[in-house]
């Protein structure tokens, strides 16, 4: 639900507007248009953390940033080496040093709000995008403060997600989703094993040499700095509803509901009621704050204050994607 940007008071010589769709995200811009993002930058990270750690997104705009190479300085700045997309979820591409694309689905496709890595029991902390390239049409952003949607879902159903958790299924090399080749960066069985046992993640290699794999995961968390509760999981966007009627049909008759790329489960098994899904399904979009990308802007999000997706849109896009601080279960 966009709203109005009004002007605020300014930190340093960066101004910062609190009043972006009520403070969330905090937009930062430079006193003289296109200055050096990374310069300006320099002595300021601890401010620009702690408007983070308060709103859970902040907005660079107006910077020059130096393409791929500066964005990734930018983003490394904060004291943590970028971290490499582990345990992937969705087709990406690196680009740089730590630094991916967005997403590969197709443009006339929806990526749901989520955190990322929420469906695993370790995630990074912070993510930071670039917008190269904004969409001629669509391609925006969208982000919600997941402290809002923890307090806006119907406290029984809160209660029973985070008491019983998530079980997530994932068949890999169905032709409809990543190979664990990719999901884990490796054609040795044995790092996977590794990985796998590291983390309490189940795995069952097929007799046709593919992978699957189970695991419990937190449904809510609590952020280890604030202390906040925050809604933390992927149940709405792994969970089979989240499929096109005709690919989840066709899907089915296929592999059966046990042979589907990925599904959610309560963490003892039982199915998650649709009525749950679709007031989950409702209260992120109610929650949702969506702004147009300009070419060069940066959005800063603490992954567990703030969940992010990805609108349709009609020419090319270019935005990339860097993450840091890894927090959880190792």
């Amino acid at each position: 639900m966009s709203q109005a940007f009004r002007v605020a008071p300014a930190l340093a010589a960066l101004a910062i507007d609190r009043e972006v769709h009520g403070s969330f995200p905090v937009v930062v811009t430079p006193r003289h248009p296109g200055v050096s993002l990374a310069a300006s930058m320099e002595g300021r990270q601890s401010q620009l953390l702690a408007e983070l750690e308060r709103h859970g997104a902040v907005l660079l705009r107006g910077f020059g940033v130096e393409g791929i190479d500066g964005f990734a300085a930018v983003a490394a700045s904060f004291g943590r080496p970028l971290l490499s997309y582990a345990f992937a979820s969705t087709p990406r591409s690196a680009i740089g040093a730590g630094v991916y694309t967005s997403t590969e689905y197709p443009p006339h496709q929806h990526i749901p709000l989520h955190n990322e890595q929420s469906y695993a029991s370790s995630w990074p902390m912070k993510i930071w995008f670039y917008c190269v390239t904004a969409a001629v049409e669509g391609g925006e952003t969208p982000i919600a403060d997941s402290r809002l949607v923890y307090q806006r879902i119907d406290r029984g159903l809160r209660e029973a997600f985070s008491s019983r958790k998530l079980l997530y299924v994932r068949n890999y090399g169905t032709g409809f989703d990543l190979s664990w080749q990719e999901v884990f960066g490796t054609t040795d069985r044995s790092v996977v094993d590794a990985y796998c046992a590291a983390r309490g993640i189940e795995r069952t290699w097929k007799n046709d040499g593919e992978l699957r794999t189970r695991q419990i995961c937190q449904a809510v968390a609590t952020h280890p700095t604030t202390g906040e509760l925050v809604w933390f999981n992927q149940a709405h966007l792994f969970h089979v509803s989240n499929l096109e009627a005709d690919v989840r049909e066709a899907l089915l008759e296929i592999g059966g509901e046990e042979g589907l790329p990925r599904n959610v489960y309560y963490g003892d098994g039982a199915p998650i009621e649709a009525a749950a899904l679709a007031e989950i399904r409702g209260v992120l979009d109610e929650a949702k704050v969506a702004f147009p990308w300009n070419d060069g802007d940066v959005l800063m999000l603490d992954n567990m204050l703030a969940a992010h997706g990805r609108a349709p849109y009609r020419g090319k896009r270019h935005v990339a994607v860097a993450m840091a601080e890894p927090h959880g279960a190792e």
